[in-house]
């Protein structure tokens, strides 16, 4: 799959899924309000050819909690940028397809794999994710150009790709792409780095000289990696480096949307409960950026490069590296479109976050604060205050799938745990595999307290 075409296609896919299958509430008031939007396309293809594409699982929101406010019984969405509730209503939706494929239903994604106990996509289906702006964090720091240079041709891999920042006189600077090496953006547009050098090196992309700053992210570095400089133009930003996002009042620690596909990248998107039973990770084949400042070389490096040299995963484990594209169709509740249409008054983030996935009972979920929208204070805590893709929603449907299988049927990594962190510690192969990337790469990445997985 290559080219604006089929990235338009799939832009306009999800464009008509937001408007058509998404509630009005939840959504911004554009009069004032913008959001985000992300989705997962499951694409089927038979005999070399391409069969349907639909949405399976779509996210909105631009939000996240602060450190304080997060709870130790899982039952408050802590990350509700679009990017992340597309991924657990994705979640949801593969646990849906799970308790198909062990009730032997023929409508269903997945099945049987080569290991006892084990599923596995079925031949032909793999599954594209759609943002609509670049992923807040590192693929975001890309330097300023008038919108119509910022579109980059679409591309299929970075051999093949169309530099967005070209010139007539190329200066070409290299910089090494270990995740300890960081780079600062030069007034001149190259790079510097600030951390330990590694053997494995590659060229920085080439900006022209029209290029005096760069986009800037509200994520910021974390404790431990190299620090931004916040100094005037392009030497703002750290590139490369690890990040956590802002929150209103106290500081959270959910990791930058970039920081976590990278990752989606060598762990799969499925989480650690469903490897128990998948046989091997599930990548997402391409990512497609709708209309917005855009940087095939910042998103390849956020999203792959930075983890390319990981070794000794477990067999089944690889670092991925999807097809990166971009539409040059625009989300209409996003904010530059918003803003090209004058809208009146100021525009600010849209509080509320819709989840939307593909499952026959109650697909649609509307949060705010991390719970359901109209929970008040009395009410949290209760089953009703709780989105259904928070960490014990999402845990109980795992739970109850495993409580109906027959000793035959369950998993031999499945036998005698309780607590949510429990059944995740249990998925060896994918602890080994985080294991290995946080050492290798992501040697400060944040993360939750056992305290607060420790919920049954």
């Amino acid at each position: 799959m290559a080219g604006s075409d089929t990235a338009d296609e799939i832009a306009a896919l999800c464009y008509e899924h937001y408007r058509t299958k998404l509630p009005r509430q939840g959504q911004p008031n554009p009069s004032k309000e913008w959001t985000l939007m992300a989705a997962v396309i499951q694409v089927e293809s038979a005999a070399g050819k391409t069969d349907g594409k639909k949405v399976v699982a779509m996210g909105t929101g631009t939000k996240c909690i602060g450190q304080s406010k997060l709870r130790k019984t899982g039952d408050i969405l802590q990350d509700s940028h679009a990017e992340i509730i597309a991924r657990r209503s994705f979640q949801r939706y593969l646990l849906h397809q799970l308790s198909l494929a062990l009730s032997r239903s023929q409508d269903c994604v997945l099945v049987p794999g080569n290991d006892p106990n084990k599923w596995t996509l079925k031949p032909g289906v793999c599954f594209m994710f759609f943002t609509s702006h670049t992923p807040c964090g590192d693929a975001s720091i890309i330097p300023m150009l008038p919108l119509e240079d910022q579109l980059c041709p679409t591309s299929t891999a970075a051999s093949e790709a169309t530099p967005l920042f070209t010139t007539t006189n190329k200066r070409k600077t290299t910089a090494c792409d270990s995740p300890t090496a960081h780079k600062r953006m030069k007034p001149d547009g190259s790079s510097q780095e600030t951390g330990r050098k590694t053997e494995s090196c590659e060229e920085s992309a080439d900006f022209t000289p029209e290029a005096t700053d760069v986009f800037r992210t509200g994520a910021k570095c974390i404790p431990g990696e190299a620090q931004d400089r916040y100094n005037p133009g392009l030497d703002y930003h750290t590139v490369g480096v690890l990040r956590v996002k802002p929150g209103r009042g106290d500081r959270t620690i959910s990791m930058s949307c970039s920081d976590k596909m990278a990752r989606w990248n060598v762990l799969g998107c499925q989480g650690a409960l469903l490897m128990h039973f998948l046989q091997q990770p599930i990548y997402l084949t391409s990512v497609v950026v709708g209309k917005c400042p855009f940087s095939l070389q910042s998103m390849e490096r956020a999203l792959h490069s930075r983890c390319r040299n990981v070794s000794g995963l477990p067999e089944v484990f690889l670092v991925h590296k999807p097809q990166i594209q971009q539409s040059h169709l625009q989300f209409q509740h996003g904010r530059d479109a918003l803003k090209e249409a004058k809208r009146a008054g100021k525009l600010v983030p849209c509080g509320a976050a819709i989840s939307w996935c593909a499952v026959p009972h109650q697909p649609l979920d509307v949060t705010a604060n991390g719970y359901r929208q109209g929970t008040t204070k009395k009410a949290i805590g209760t089953p009703q205050s709780r989105s259904r893709i928070c960490k014990v929603e999402l845990f109980h449907i795992f739970r109850q799938l495993v409580e109906s299988l027959s000793e035959e049927q369950l998993p031999h990594s499945l036998r005698d745990l309780q607590t949510y962190c429990e059944y995740k510690e249990a998925a060896l192969s994918y602890q080994e595999a985080w294991r290995r990337l946080r050492e290798q790469v992501f040697t400060s990445w944040i993360r939750t307290s056992r305290d607060y997985l420790n919920f049954s």
